[in-house]
């Protein structure tokens, strides 16, 4: 959605699509990485433990991080893997924002609700809740917002082209 370009990140009905941290150079100056989703897939224990070992190195040792962009599905009430992940996040002095995805699918009321549910979860370990988008990939709600928080947070951001890197 950010970059516009359809089919660039894999996706997939069947969650565990992701299985490799893929870097995306925009502009020639800053990467989107995608990593593999922490949360329900159709895979071994011991292959998801191997992504979560994995992701957690790559965040916790990646000196050029600037954000991690925490996707959580809009639809659903507050996830204790969603939780546990903003925790792990917190207590490792890693910045980062929650994108709320899919709002499309349902009303905003509904979404408005179970974000609200998720901030008081979170303040139940946080002084205060971290940022947030609502987004949907149909609509590209929230595509500006986060482009913008990006050209924030990058000085030499620029509206995103794209290269794909593996």
């Amino acid at each position: 959605m950010l970059v516009q370009k359809k089919g660039l990140a894999k996706t997939s009905q069947t969650p565990g699509k992701t299985q490799l941290i893929n870097h995306f150079l925009v502009n020639d100056n800053w990467y989107i990485v995608d990593l593999p989703g922490y949360g329900y897939a159709r895979a071994s224990k011991s292959k998801k433990s191997e992504w979560d070992k994995f992701i957690h190195t790559y965040l916790d040792k990646r000196e050029s991080l600037q954000c991690v962009m925490v996707l959580i599905d809009s639809r659903l009430e507050p996830q204790k893997i969603d939780l546990e992940f903003c925790n792990w996040l917190g207590e490792k002095g890693l910045s980062f924002m929650l994108v709320f995805t899919k709002a499309d699918k349902q009303s905003s009321i509904k979404t408005d609700q179970n974000i609200a549910k998720f901030k008081k979860a979170v303040l139940a370990t946080f002084e205060e809740a971290p940022g947030y988008f609502v987004t949907s990939s149909e609509t590209m709600l929230g595509r500006d917002e986060i482009l913008g928080f990006i050209g924030g947070v990058n000085r030499e951001f620029v509206v995103p082209e794209f290269t794909e890197r593996n």
